[in-house]
């Protein structure tokens, strides 16, 4: 019997000295700095990723254009506006041709707390133009 627990303890320990050995060194390990890209590049991969790359006179223009429609589009969220329309501009550059498409996405994402579920086809219409003309013209 006692064979038997030795034998099993050495068995364990060889394969727990086998486990530890097949691990990376420390200096392997550790993550690599984030790849730096210059301005232009960064700008170059966004506009073929279909992102535009807005200056912030024109997220405000474009904040602007979305009170204009309705002050509940932006709902003192600036930055979260500008942001979907970002996306947005990412979908005009997606289906160029499919405005029907540009439009259904509008309506489910601009939501606010008082449209949970979105807006309405006509305000999404305009919300796609004020995006398109304010963010991503060149689209």
């Amino acid at each position: 019997m006692r064979t038997r627990t030795t034998a099993a303890a050495l068995i364990t320990a060889s394969l727990l000295l086998t486990l530890t050995a097949c691990g990376e060194d420390d200096a392997a390990a550790k993550p690599s700095a984030p790849p730096s890209l210059t301005d232009q590049q960064r700008s170059s991969a966004r506009a073929a990723a279909g992102l535009p790359d807005p200056t912030p006179e024109q997220e405000a223009a474009f904040v602007a254009a979305l009170n204009a429609i309705d002050k509940d589009i932006v709902h003192d969220k600036a930055d979260k506006a500008a942001s979907r329309g970002r996306s947005q501009c990412q979908t005009i550059h997606d289906w160029p041709k499919d405005e029907a498409k540009q439009i259904d996405l509008a309506t489910r994402r601009f939501t606010s707390p008082t449209h949970p579920e979105g807006r309405t086809p006509a305000v999404a219409k305009k919300i796609n133009e004020a995006a398109h003309h304010n963010l991503c013209p060149d689209f």
